[in-house]
């Protein structure tokens, strides 16, 4: 939420009540005394999304210091085979913190920890996707918070195997399609492909999400092209998500799928139906906020979510919060 409310200031979108650096720089030291799931997990957890590596990450925006190095480095190390192998929890979601630190630094040590995080996701890569292990059930997940997407998006940051992994990207995606009528739809996952009332198409689970995390790779492909423009064909039909504006699960998280499309053709209509999702989410965020007297404030399943995606209807910017922009 503090990134969120900075982005929006920096983008000139919204002028601050208060110094939001202050409230960054305490909760890494406030998360190591209280961290969340401490009953279930026993302290602190490595991870992006939701666990320290966010934490740190934020915070060393704002002001960055060798400390925070240290300790995020420690961080993106320890959890270099973790099991979730998936973005949120696992190493993708890590990997992300230190590609990002690298950017930002150009010390060695970052793009190291980011290698030899990525050489073993790419060793698990043995089938068309990725097992997770995220408790005593394995399951195989095409999305990007949990599953083949989201490792995709992470790992086509290097430049020695973009090749390969554009192959087997588009073989995977196009085995995979469930086609119809110019649409095309992704299971959530391999256990549910027989199962239609768990198809979902949002973000993080379905059609809209992995248009969203794979429409830069492989730009020439026809084959690609097709079977994305036919993913954000069906994000279309569906129309706005009754479940809310929010990123995660909501309209604005579908609507970054018409942006990257917008980026990846070139065709203007991506762009119309991407701020018409715009403005059907602002039009939710209002009527929430009418039933329930307050807003949801949380960055991907909230209003400032969906302002950022405004922002980026605006300026026709396709950069997805956190992913594409930290």
């Amino acid at each position: 939420m503090v990134w969120g409310l900075d982005r929006l200031a920096r983008l000139g979108a919204v002028e601050l009540a208060r110094d939001w650096g202050a409230v960054a720089a305490a909760l890494p030291e406030r998360y190591a005394t209280e961290p969340d799931f401490e009953e279930e997990y026993g302290g602190a957890i490595p991870s992006l999304m939701v666990g320290e590596a966010g934490i740190l990450l934020v915070a060393h925006g704002f002001a960055p210091t060798a400390e925070l190095e240290r300790r995020l480095l420690e961080v993106v190390r320890s959890n270099a085979e973790n099991p979730a192998c998936e973005l949120v929890w696992g190493s993708p979601g890590t990997m992300l913190a230190a590609h990002v630190l690298w950017e930002r630094t150009g010390e060695a040590a970052w793009l190291d920890a980011w290698r030899a995080s990525a050489d073993w996701i790419w060793d698990e890569w043995r089938d068309d996707l990725w097992e997770q292990g995220f408790d005593e059930r394995k399951r195989h997940v095409f999305g990007p918070a949990h599953g083949f997407a989201g490792n995709v998006f992470v790992l086509a940051r290097d430049p020695d195997r973009r090749q390969e992994l554009e192959r087997r990207t588009i073989s995977t995606l196009s085995r995979h399609a469930l086609r119809q009528d110019g649409m095309v739809q992704w299971p959530p996952s391999l256990e549910e492909a027989g199962k239609p009332e768990k198809f979902r198409v949002q973000w993080c689970h379905g059609a809209p999400g992995i248009v969203a995390s794979l429409a830069s790779l492989a730009p020439g492909d026809e084959e690609l092209t097709a079977l994305l423009e036919a993913g954000g064909e069906l994000t279309w039909r569906a129309g706005p998500l009754t479940k809310g504006a929010g990123l995660c699960h909501g309209t604005a998280g579908n609507g970054y799928a018409f942006l990257k499309l917008l980026e990846r053709t070139g065709d203007e209509r991506w762009l119309e139906r991407a701020r018409r999702f715009a403005m059907h989410a602002a039009e939710q965020v209002e009527h929430a906020r009418a039933e329930y007297g307050r807003g949801r404030y949380t960055l991907f399943t909230g209003d400032l979510g969906a302002a950022l995606y405004l922002q980026s209807c605006l300026e026709a910017d396709a950069a997805f919060p956190t992913l594409d922009a930290f």
